[in-house]
């Protein structure tokens, strides 16, 4: 009995099917993973808000939830009739008519819980950016900023103590006499700023008084840590000294922005109107002050 012929591409495929039978299951394909970015940006940490500092003599700190953040703030009485509010770098600061009720208060915070937490967390991000920044070192070229420039402080040796601004050399010239301290080196320094923060700012009143269409009846220095400038009714305005330090131009809108006060005595649209007609570009000077006050160098450090 003969075997039947087997075809040799019959032997081909039957060899092909007996290794597919023995060959391992393919693994599913791994799951895309995307590549780890090369470079990671640090987390930028939540500022804390301010919580004003309380003296032994002082009435307790008040708090307020608004949305997810507790507020702290210092409530004052006074005989006016509407509820104040000033946000320092210390925190928040609130002057209510002494008949208010609490409650009353806090209805009127949570009306401004917006711009009072926005201004906070503002004071909060420049209180610690200021912070990283080191006080100038008072020593022979240290550079002081002065009206939006820096100056050359010249250290000399001297028998009588002087401080003499050279505006072509744009130098500052004090004399240092035998046992002289940095500190008074620093309060010489300051005096002579203030002299020509003095001079400046009614060389401009003098300027933008009839250009805003009033009359004011005085002005003092001020070295308030947060206001620029106050205004009263009778005419009386407050400059912080300084402004010496920032260019003309915020000088300037400072100056404008109190005098516009003589015709409105607030923040209203018609108030802006007035600083307008005479400072149109009020909106980059205010934002010009806020970037430059971080930016500013730390000279007098007890201020």
């Amino acid at each position: 009995m003969t075997s039947p012929k087997t075809d040799a591409s019959q032997l081909e495929l039957f060899a092909q099917e007996l290794f597919a039978a023995f060959k391992p299951a393919a693994s599913p394909p791994a799951p895309h993973k995307a590549p780890a970015p090369l470079f990671k940006a640090p987390t930028r940490p939540t500022p804390t808000l301010p919580v004003p500092p309380v003296g032994p003599n002082d009435a307790p700190l008040r708090k307020i939830q608004l949305g997810t953040h507790t507020v702290h703030y210092v409530l004052r009485r006074s005989a006016r009739r509407s509820h104040g509010f000033m946000i320092s770098d210390e925190g928040l600061h609130v002057t209510s008519p002494r008949r208010a009720p609490l409650d009353d208060v806090e209805r009127a915070i949570r009306a401004k819980q917006n711009w009072i937490l926005t201004k906070l967390f503002e004071r909060s991000e420049r209180r610690s950016m200021r912070g990283q920044q080191q006080p100038v070192a008072w020593v022979d070229g240290a550079r002081l900023p002065y009206l939006g420039a820096d100056i050359v402080l010249r250290l000399q040796e001297a028998t009588r103590s002087h401080c003499v601004f050279d505006p072509e050399a744009r130098e500052l010239r004090v004399g240092v006499t035998p046992g002289l301290e940095e500190w008074q080196i620093r309060e010489r320094v300051k005096l002579w700023f203030q002299g020509e923060a003095k001079r400046l700012f009614g060389e401009r009143l003098d300027l933008y008084a009839p250009r805003v269409g009033v009359s004011y009846n005085a002005f003092a220095l001020s070295s308030a840590g947060t206001r620029w400038g106050s205004c009263t009714v009778a005419g009386n305005i407050r400059l912080n000294w300084k402004l010496v330090h920032y260019p003309l131009a915020l000088l300037d809108y400072v100056v404008v922005h109190e005098l516009a006060h003589l015709r409105e005595m607030n923040h209203s649209p018609a108030f802006w109107a007035v600083v307008g007609e005479v400072f149109p570009d009020y909106e980059g000077a205010k934002a010009g002050l806020k970037k430059r006050s971080i930016e500013m160098p730390v000279l007098f450090p007890d201020d």
